[in-house]
């Protein structure tokens, strides 16, 4: 074996090891990476250029690739049975890209003929089918990371096709090279040259598009903090009218306490009971003992008011300290209620806006249950919205709350009503 042939393996390991590492970041998450890793990378590139730089048996070879696949896998703190599956799906890729450069091969080079002749005569042939093969994994695995992140957005397709082009004009020029250059060392150099452009292209497209989900992220998060500060205002506003109550009391305690003081009962007491009428009519209150829950509760009962809905509310507390960070009960109930409020306000039928608000907590748990009449029966949680991908956030940072507390939500929605379930543990090393 020449020098040239053992650099070429050398590299295609090498490379191997970055589209290996860059397809499990994808489908296992970066987050779940081992802390050193190091080990396992030096394993596969041992086991990577003893796979090239040998002659097997068909069975033996696809063992000894398994292997080679499945101890970089190893990198990753996953259950051991999504590494296997995970590690044979690469299996099959590697295998179908390297078919693939087999037939390009086949075509573009007549002497080419089939896999038969990867022996141990023949390691420049398989270094090229592998080389090939790498280029045309590229596209694979970058499809593969788009399928299995799931992206929330979308990144325009100008930017997939720019992707696409330069693995394409790589393949082209390979085989060109391998059919008109002279194997040599500048031969060499320029199939290295192009692989390294591939990797840099996928590197720079896969810090793009993580850049974009970071903006759209912050962008989510921004709405979040626009939705609080929008619940704050709510709240500052449902104190101010307590304190305007308050300061009208205290003007009618003093009119009540003259007519004591002039022995007029009977004007006292129908003054008392026309203010407490009056109190009752413009202001509905909640008083659970828990400022959140009152706050949020009292303001979702005057936007009802205001908007024709019926709202009855169940609040029974086993204590008013609740065991649920305040910030984090604010996004549960307050993107409940708001749910159920824009939900009633596009019923058309008057008397069919209602909302149930129950709230119930145990010594262990905060149960919160709503349920509201909608216009139309619900197909999916899809939304019309213009918008579509920023819908659906609340219900999101619910169930991310959910999941922070150990606990869980549940929707329901039969004929025209639909039913909003959370319960929330307490926790005591919740903050």
């Amino acid at each position: 074996m020449d020098t040239y042939m053992i650099f070429s393996i050398i590299f295609v390991t090498l490379l191997m090891a970055f589209q290996a590492n860059f397809y499990f970041d994808s489908v296992l998450g970066k987050s779940k990476r081992k802390p050193q890793r190091a080990l396992y990378f030096v394993v596969f590139v041992m086991l990577g250029y003893f796979y090239l730089a040998s002659s097997f048996s068909d069975l033996v070879s696809t063992a000894v690739a398994l292997v080679l696949i499945f101890s970089l896998a190893q990198s990753y703190g996953v259950e051991f049975k999504i590494k296997l599956v995970f590690t044979i799906l690469y299996a099959v890729l590697i295998t179908m890209a390297n078919t693939i450069a087999v037939y390009i091969l086949g075509v573009l080079e007549s002497d080419f003929i089939s896999w038969e002749q990867f022996n141990g005569e023949n390691h420049w042939i398989l270094s090229k089918v592998m080389l090939l093969g790498c280029s045309i994994m590229f596209i694979v695995i970058q499809v593969v990371r788009l399928v299995a992140k799931r992206r929330s957005f979308a990144v325009h397709y100008r930017y997939y096709l720019l992707f696409l082009i330069v693995p394409i004009i790589t393949i082209y020029q390979i085989n060109v090279a391998s059919i008109y250059s002279e194997k040599n060392i500048f031969y060499v150099f320029s199939v290295l040259g192009s692989l390294f452009l591939n990797v840099f292209i996928v590197y720079v497209f896969d810090n793009m598009v993580e850049k974009v989900q970071l903006v759209h992220e912050n962008a989510d998060l921004q709405r979040q903090m626009d939705y609080q500060d929008a619940n704050y205002e709510k709240t500052v506003h449902s104190f101010k009218n307590i304190k305007s109550i308050i300061h009208d009391i205290n003007q009618q305690f003093l009119y009540i306490d003259e007519c004591i003081q002039r022995n007029e009962l009977a004007a006292a007491g129908d003054h008392i009971k026309s203010t407490l009428n009056t109190i009752e009519g413009a202001y509905q209150r909640v008083n659970s003992g828990n400022l959140v829950i009152d706050a949020l509760v009292t303001n979702t009962l005057a936007m009802g008011q205001a908007n024709g809905i019926k709202i009855d509310t169940k609040i029974q507390l086993h204590s008013q300290h609740v065991q649920i960070d305040r910030y984090d009960l604010c996004v549960v109930l307050g993107n409940m209620l708001d749910n159920a409020i824009e939900a009633s306000k596009k019923v058309r039928q008057a008397e069919d806006r209602y909302i149930l608000i129950a709230i119930h907590s145990t010594s262990s748990a905060l149960v919160i249950q709503i349920m509201n009449h909608v216009e139309q029966p619900i197909v999916d949680l899809k939304s019309d919205k213009p918008n579509p991908e920023y819908h659906g956030i609340g219900l999101t940072n619910i169930s991310r709350m959910c999941e922070k507390y150990g606990g869980h939500m549940s929707i329901e929605h039969q004929h025209r009503k639909f039913n909003n379930m959370v319960v929330l543990p307490f926790h005591t090393d919740n903050p």
